[in-house]
């Protein structure tokens, strides 16, 4: 069926169509692998506003343009110099992206997201609340936060809470990018079809309603069985990553000694290179946000997200990977010795006046 093309013509970062009875939202920056910038945020926040009562659409598609994937996150360099600056539109950029993540997961239609390619930090944050989630053989989905001195954000730290066992504590720590099979189970996805079918797929979902079957059931027509986890049935990670000393589980990784000692080795290395801050307030996070609604842990994680605004960590791990490209970041404090649980819950503070308000708690108030 014929488009009913664009209607949100004022931004090209950022593409809105109807086909057939299907919303499709197309993240259009693929030169920077569809980074989400505030104002893709918000011009998504509107139209998934508007197509939620508009009884003409029946379910909502996301993807990416071109070829390298879905999202590699929100716009760092943007942060970056909104940091230097000094200025506040991160801050209001995170508001309304954890606003659009909230409204991702209560969403009243399927929202199917095709998490193709690379799907990092933002990019989880718009696909992996959705009902009908989809990875390939080419997805490489990550929560790499403590790389650049930050923690996992955009709902990723109850996601990761929920991952069975501690395999989700050994991702949000290492950063490390997982394969679709990975993501579906850690709970990210919940269908694998192989990236040849996507094509199709989206076709056969503009049709997809009441009377020619639900967007779930056209999925099921096009999924196949997910190869194996390569994090299924690792003991050692339940056995390293267990309570809420971080510098306890990079004793035990490195100590390890069965069977998967290198793989133990390997994690405990990647840790001990990332910011010390982060890795233990990423560690603190998961463990509190257990249990929590979504709406909850994203005004928690917006709590975490400004203190980290304010500190020297995320400017500085942002500078050595993506700015300047030394990959020699020099983290303050240095050693996780030095961050003590007084830093950390300092971390958790209410913000006041600037809370996040999107629970029924602070919304009742």
């Amino acid at each position: 069926m014929a488009s009913a093309g664009p209607e949100v013509p004022d931004t090209q970062e950022v593409l809105f169509e109807r086909r057939g009875r299907l919303g499709v939202i197309t993240l259009n920056r693929p030169k920077a692998v569809n980074a989400l910038t505030a104002g893709m945020a918000s011009a998504m926040l509107g139209q998934l506003t508007r197509w939620a009562a508009d009884d003409a659409v029946a379910a909502v598609l996301v993807q990416g343009a071109g070829e390298r994937g879905l999202c590699a996150g929100g716009d760092i360099v943007a942060i970056y110099r909104n940091m230097l600056d000094g200025g506040s539109a991160t801050a209001d950029f995170w508001a309304e992206e954890y606003t659009l993540n909230a409204l991702i997961a209560d969403y009243p239609k399927p929202y199917v997201a095709f998490m193709d390619g690379l799907v990092l930090g933002g990019g989880v944050g718009i696909s992996a609340h959705g009902s009908v989630r989809i990875v390939t053989e080419r997805t490489r989905l990550g929560m790499p936060e403590t790389t650049i001195g930050f923690v996992p954000d955009v709902g990723g730290t109850l996601l990761l809470s929920r991952a069975p066992g501690e395999t989700g504590t050994h991702a949000a720590l290492t950063g490390a990018h997982l394969s679709g099979a990975d993501a579906v189970f850690l709970g990210f996805a919940d269908s694998y079809v192989p990236s040849t079918r996507l094509a199709d797929l989206a076709a056969a979902l503009e049709e997809a309603g009441p009377e020619n079957g639900s967007a779930e059931a056209v999925v099921a027509r096009f999924a196949e069985e997910a190869p194996p986890s390569q994090l299924a049935g690792q003991d050692w990670i339940d056995a390293c990553y267990a309570g809420k000393d971080a510098a306890e589980i990079l004793r035990r990784l490195r100590s390890f000694d069965g069977e998967d000692r290198a793989d133990a080795a390997a994690a405990a290395e990647a840790i001990a290179a990332k910011s010390p801050t982060a890795v233990k307030v990423a560690l603190a996070s998961l463990r509190r946000v257990k249990g929590m609604p979504l709406a909850k842990a994203l005004e928690q994680e917006y709590r975490v997200g400004l203190r980290f605004l304010a500190g020297a960590d995320f400017r500085e791990g942002i500078r050595a990977q993506v700015v300047d490209k030394d990959y020699a970041p020099h983290w303050q404090p240095a050693t996780l010795a030095e961050v003590g649980d007084e830093d950390v819950a300092a971390y958790f503070a209410p913000l006041g006046t600037r809370e996040l308000r999107l629970s029924k708690e602070h919304n009742n108030v």
